[in-house]
């Protein structure tokens, strides 16, 4: 053998021990078994094999033990990440960068409660004031309250109108949507008798403070497709049993109503406490039923509801202000007008124009003793107007930065407002105005943090062409130092569902990444609400494919620009995000290092036989229906898996998750495991002490650091890959 020869070899024995010891190939994944019992479906003429149909059972113990095998397989591999346990204590500086977070502060009859979580707490103890600026008094720290120790106790709070009691809601650590109400004594800080079990909710105070509202579930299975069919609307008189509590909106109490077992249903009180309000919810068009009724029918064995609304009005939000109506509706107004009509001449057909429709997009209407708020955005920034009452003027009102804005009256007999403004690159600063006097500053529950990076973070609006020739918007956050090189990590995410617009606002959650070079990119696809009505049904049922399409447009920018690489590009979605993010990799697998799917939505087309799916297919479409129900197989991501090199997949579930259970994410990673043929991972990660989220700090700073450490691991950050290739 010649020397040549000889040198030649070793560089190729060299180059293959090079490429076998730094790439992760398909044999070193060695996943738990899974099971194929293929169950056949012909949904109007078409075929439709469902290999995983049995993990839909959620109590079966071959569930449970497959779940707890995929579980321990991720975490073996998490285990080995280095930068995993870094990202955790990150969280933990930032944390204590703020002395203390505050949640909603709400006031009445001059006291101010709200939830503070100290720096080091995992869950937020219930505090009030006398006054803005008293002496804070705890009132309910559930961590004394809860036996067990291990799984705090979390809640919402409502306190009465006269500041004397406040309303909880209590679930164990974990669980959502279910809850157990108790009253606890202001003064005393003692609990009532009261216990009432299962409701979602509590919707309002009465007036004299002797009772409240509240929302019952017929069913406490967190399992059960019944969960969230035939609620109830209450009324609970304070001192006596729960048993004797009045229906005052249900389907069997108000058969002249019309609702379906899927309406969801929605009473509260008006701003000044005059009239209940009812709102039938049929779907995610504005498709709505409103009605009212003085307060004092409350005392009546039955409410005479009064319909303000048809569904045919395509009204999304009422005020009753002064005995007049007004109205936010999109009917020929595809980014919303604001009409006007009197209460007791209520006439929508000639209701005048208050605010007509013009190129921003109305997102939301709120009121003060003597002004009518308009939340306006073109896209991405937030304008507020407000419209006198008396004088029916209408003028700006002066924000103090661009961004995104949330203002409200505190109540309706003083012009006294509180804001929230945020943006990406600011955190969220609290403001007290008065709209009288054009008079703001920041609050005395502000919270001044400096985070480290901040001042060097860059943000980017820009415009991307769609698929079919649509423009949409896309919003990037980076460090300035920077290089738009294409070796950059792009961590891009998206919803794209019910009209619910991507804002700006500052997220902690997003710091680590800024600050190790990481470029956020936040995509503002159809299906949300942007850009108005016509933008959400951009992405709506049939219209779905451009949620994913405009994603991965976004995608490819991102990548044109130099901003990043698919080696290096990072996607997610949330939810209902998870049809955008599974449909996106499905489509593009290319386009990918890793695509995080959270608590997703991956298997649409059977997404109405779980607890939140009817409620779900308003938005989505019905299996009943053969045109709709060919649009569920199209954004079924789980029925779009074949042979195919696919990204890294990181599937997220919480085990109690009541909207999306976990036999969704599940029977999508299942199916990408057998069919993956890339040297990429397809892992889950099972959180078994949260549900669709959690309301505790630590689990989340776990539950990202294992999201970003498995995505950042696969997208080739330095600080992220593991010493060795098998666990």
């Amino acid at each position: 053998m010649t020397k040549k020869l000889t040198t030649n070899l070793i560089a190729i024995i060299f180059t293959l021990y090079f490429f076998h010891c730094n790439n992760l190939t398909a044999q070193s994944f060695n996943y738990p078994p899974t099971s194929k019992q293929p169950v056949t479906d012909t949904i109007f003429g078409k075929v439709v094999t469902d290999n995983y149909r049995w993990m839909e059972n959620m109590n079966s113990q071959q569930v449970k033990d497959w779940l707890k095998a995929q579980a321990d397989y991720t975490n073996s591999w998490l285990n080995k990440i280095p930068g995993r346990d870094s990202l955790i204590e990150e969280y933990k500086k930032i944390d204590k960068l703020s002395v203390a977070e505050i949640g909603f502060v709400m006031r009445e009859s001059g006291r101010y409660f709200y939830q503070k979580t100290m720096a080091g707490e995992n869950v937020g103890k219930l505090y009030y004031r006398q006054g803005m600026t008293g002496k804070e008094i705890l009132l309910f720290d559930p961590a004394t309250y809860s036996k067990n120790k291990k799984k705090p106790v979390t809640f919402r709070f409502l306190p009465s109108k006269d500041g004397k009691k406040v309303a909880l809601t209590l679930t164990a650590s974990g669980k959502i949507d279910i809850y157990t109400l108790k009253v606890i004594d202001v003064d005393t800080k003692k609990f009532y008798t009261e216990s009432i079990y299962p409701v979602e909710e509590i919707a309002g105070w009465k007036p004299d403070s002797k009772g409240f509202v509240y929302e019952a579930l017929q069913t406490a299975d967190q399992y059960s497709n019944n969960l969230f069919q035939d609620t109830r609307i209450m009324y609970h008189a304070m001192g006596t049993p729960a048993k004797d509590d009045k229906i005052i909106l249900s389907r069997k109490n108000n058969p002249e109503l019309d609702i379906k077992p899927a309406n969801l249903l929605f009473v509260g009180y008006s701003l000044d406490n005059k009239y209940l309000m009812a709102t039938i919810w049929i779907g995610s068009q504005d498709q709505n039923k409103i009605y009212y009724a003085p307060e004092l029918e409350l005392q009546n064995s039955h409410i005479n509801w009064k319909q303000l609304v048809k569904p045919e009005d395509q009204v999304r939000d009422v005020l009753i202000c002064n005995d007049n109506v007004f109205l936010l509706s999109h009917k020929d107004a595809p980014k919303f007008k604001v009409l006007m009509s009197p209460l007791h001449h209520f006439d929508i057909t000639n209701a005048k124009i208050v605010i007509p429709e013009n190129h921003l997009n109305i997102q939301f209407l709120a009121r003060s003793r003597d002004y009518l708020f308009i939340n306006k955005t073109d896209g991405i920034n937030t304008f507020i107007d407000k419209y006198n009452f008396t004088t029916e003027k209408i003028e700006k009102v002066n924000l103090p930065f661009s961004g995104s804005a949330w203002l409200q009256g505190w109540d309706a007999a003083t012009n006294n407002c509180y804001m929230y403004m945020s943006s990406w690159n600011q955190p969220t600063t609290r403001y007290e105005y008065n709209a009288g006097a054009e008079q703001m500053q920041k609050s005395p529950f502000n919270n001044n943090i400096k985070y480290p990076g901040i001042d060097e973070l860059m943000v980017e609006e820009v415009e991307v062409t769609g698929h079919d020739g649509t423009v949409i918007p896309l919003s990037i956050v980076y460090n300035k130092n920077v290089k738009k090189d294409g070796n950059s990590i792009v961590y891009m995410t998206g919803y794209g569902s019910y009209g619910n617009p991507a804002a700006p606002y500052f997220n902690t959650d997003y710091l680590p990444l800024l600050n190790k070079g990481v470029i956020i990119a936040i995509t503002h696809p159809r299906g949300g609400g942007e850009k108005g009505y016509e933008w959400h049904m951009g992405g709506f049922k049939a219209t779905k494919p451009n949620s994913w399409k405009d994603f991965i447009s976004s995608a490819e920018y991102l990548i044109s620009k130099g901003y990043t690489s698919p080696n290096h590009l990072i996607g997610e979605g949330t939810s209902a995000g998870g049809i955008l993010i599974g449909r996106a990799m499905t489509e593009r697998p290319d386009l990918f290092a890793a695509a995080i799917n959270n608590v997703p939505v991956s298997n649409p087309l059977r997404g109405e036989n779980r607890p939140n799916g009817i409620l779900d297919s308003k938005e989505f479409g019905t299996v009943k229906d053969s045109a709709e129900a060919m649009g569920l197989i199209e954004m079924d991501a789980y029925l779009h898996v074949k042979k195919e090199k696919y990204p890294a997949a990181i599937a997220v579930t919480g085990i109690n998750d009541t909207r999306v259970p976990s036999w969704q994410p599940s029977k999508f990673v299942a199916a990408l495991q057998s069919a993956n043929t890339s040297d990429k991972p397809i892992l889950l990660i099972v959180n078994y002490d949260s549900g669709h989220w959690s309301d505790e700090k630590y689990v989340n700073y776990r539950n990202l650091s294992n999201i970003y450490a498995l995505a950042l691991w696969q997208a080739g950050h330095k600080d992220f890959q593991p010493v060795q290739n098998k666990p």
